[in-house]
């Protein structure tokens, strides 16, 4: 039973309390382990825990500033300011709500974090009030709409970052905004101006943040810099926006090896790119696999390929694959039909990638899965 439904035994906290921290202290055992492992913290709605960012991903974005002061326009619960905070002399953590103001300010003073200055006010109108110029201004936009839901849009945002751009260049020649990892990059740069790098940071091969850093007057080429943050080694993989563009893609039937990009270059649209870059060959313009003769280290999923199959229904069931896992490229079939139609479940050691060749033919690979 949840101790929502059972008396309190100390007196100035309520069931409804109590199950708070319980609960937010579960949930930060993996997610924030500093805050886990400091005794007192005192630990927030789920709600905000779910919309703070990890602690993985903030020591990325403690990573990308420097300076002396740094202002924090949506602080939250504080995980970013705290990691800002240990590389910039002054960081101003601004939060509307006066209970998590309470909070992080309660949890600095625990964590030894005595150069943020807590403000329990919103973010847009302290810069409008403030005469300082600032080294960096950080933005995490809520992604909650009242009347929307969950949204990704910069437009359905708050704040709408588009609309006060001027208001953040008159204050810092500096900008690091957080956007949901569904934006659309093509309609993130139409949206802003003067990007400089975008950032695209998956962990362990789920894309979490998009970041954007955005320069004062900047003009030149927009450089992408994707990482996917894994056990034992970080996978990351660099290139300016129009490489990409001018990229041509070498076509080729599969090989000896297969390569998958990992989830962030994916998403950066590196598919040209990344081909060029490693040497390989793509099996087709729009099948995002690679193929290569010799083994190279990839950042992304490497298979040895055992049998290359036409996609035929007769020579795959013959087979009687019992277990597999099934990945789809430029296919018409989803896996979920291709488990039903030839009952296959989920798992084991064989890899089963269905897709389009360059000859414009559907294939199956039989595969196994090759750690480097």
């Amino acid at each position: 039973m949840s101790v929502l439904f059972k008396n309190s035994n100390f007196d100035a906290i309520s069931s409804k309390e109590l199950a708070q921290q319980i609960e937010g202290r579960k949930k930060c055992q993996k997610k924030l382990p500093t805050w886990f492992n400091t005794p007192k913290i005192y630990y927030p709605k789920k709600v905000n825990i779910e919309q703070t960012s990890s602690e993985i991903t903030a020591q990325y974005k403690r990573d990308i500033v420097s300076g002396k002061s740094l202002v924090d326009l949506t602080g939250g619960f504080g995980v970013d300011s705290y990691f800002f905070s240990q590389k910039i002399d002054t960081v101003f953590h601004c939060e509307l709500d006066s209970e998590l103001t309470k909070i992080a300010t309660h949890n600095f003073d625990l964590l030894g974090a005595k150069n943020i200055r807590v403000l329990s006010q919103d973010g847009i109108s302290f810069l409008q009030n403030s005469k300082q110029q600032f080294d960096w201004i950080f933005i995490d936009p809520s992604r909650r709409n009242n009347s929307k839901g969950k949204v990704f849009l910069l437009a359905d945002c708050k704040p709408d970052v588009t609309k006060h751009l001027d208001l953040f260049f008159n204050k810092t020649k500096n900008i690091l905004l957080k956007t949901s990892p569904l934006l659309d990059i093509t309609s993130g740069i139409k949206s802003l101006r003067n990007a400089k790098e975008i950032h695209v940071v998956a962990v362990n091969n789920e894309v979490k943040e998009l970041l954007w850093v955005l320069k004062k007057d900047y003009k030149n080429e927009i450089k992408i810099t994707t990482t996917n943050i894994t056990k034992p080694k970080n996978e990351r993989f660099d290139f300016v926006l129009s490489d990409e563009n001018k990229a041509l893609a070498q076509l080729a039937l599969p090989q000896k090896y297969i390569y998958e990009p990992n989830a962030a270059i994916l998403k950066s649209g590196a598919f040209k790119a990344i081909g060029q870059q490693y040497q390989v060959f793509k099996l087709h313009q729009n099948t995002h696999l690679y193929t290569s003769q010799t083994l190279i280290d990839w950042p992304g999923r490497s298979f040895k390929i055992l049998n290359v199959l036409p996609y035929n229904k007769k020579i795959l069931k013959n087979l009687e694959l019992q277990k597999a896992n099934i990945t789809v490229r430029n296919f018409p079939e989803s896996v979920a039909t291709i488990r039903k139609k030839f009952k296959i479940i989920d798992g084991g050691n064989t890899y089963l990638f269905f897709f389009k060749n360059c000859k414009e033919h559907y294939q199956i690979l039989i595969c196994s899965k090759v750690n480097i």
